[in-house]
């Protein structure tokens, strides 16, 4: 399964940082991505976080998606920051996600994660719109009008975690933050 494939990877990612959520710690694997399956997590994404917005909102979480690439403080490619999240160890001995804990909701809210067949023209769309922002972002030839946004939520949620980032930008229904590199 995908999931149990990506999961391995960002759980090699944990244990190589020295990270746990829970214990005991996930088992080291050497996954490797291609550069298709990273837009295809980003595409998947843009998909499950925003199809209800416009394209503008849909293009801006993939921005989102890699300005956390780019940041530090966030895995370092695409599929680990989409499936980030931690992790308990099931009663199959399998490492699972905590359920609702994830970085992107939709990755751990327990639901298929199928491309429903009457989206498949969008998600075409996305996964075109995704190469660009992949490339894009890589190269610099895209602007980011998200202003280096790192967060959003919907604006009919109140995360406590707003109160500590820059407010940037409102899309459709989704309000960006950046989150603020401190400088020593």
């Amino acid at each position: 399964m995908l999931k149990k494939f990506y999961l391995g990877m960002i759980l090699a990612f944990f244990a190589f940082a020295g990270l746990t959520f829970c214990s005991p710690p996930a088992p080291a694997n050497n996954f490797k991505f291609t550069t298709e399956e990273h837009i295809m997590c980003l595409a998947n994404n843009m998909y499950w976080e925003s199809r209800n917005q416009s394209m503008t909102g849909m293009r801006a979480v993939g921005l989102v998606t890699m300005n956390r690439v780019k940041d530090e403080r966030f895995p370092h490619t695409v599929c680990e920051v989409v499936f980030q999240a931690p992790t308990i160890e099931s009663w199959r001995g399998e490492w699972i996600p905590v359920r609702n804990k994830c970085q992107f909701s939709w990755y751990c809210d327990g639901k298929s994660d199928k491309i429903p067949s009457v989206d498949s023209n969008l998600y075409e769309i996305l996964l075109k719109q995704a190469r660009d922002i992949y490339y894009g972002t890589k190269y610099n030839a895209i602007e980011d009008f998200t202003q280096g946004a790192t967060h959003y939520h919907a604006d009919y949620v109140y995360p406590e975690w707003r109160k500590s980032k820059t407010q940037t930008i409102v899309i459709d229904n989704h309000i960006f933050y950046r989150w603020e590199k401190v400088t020593k």
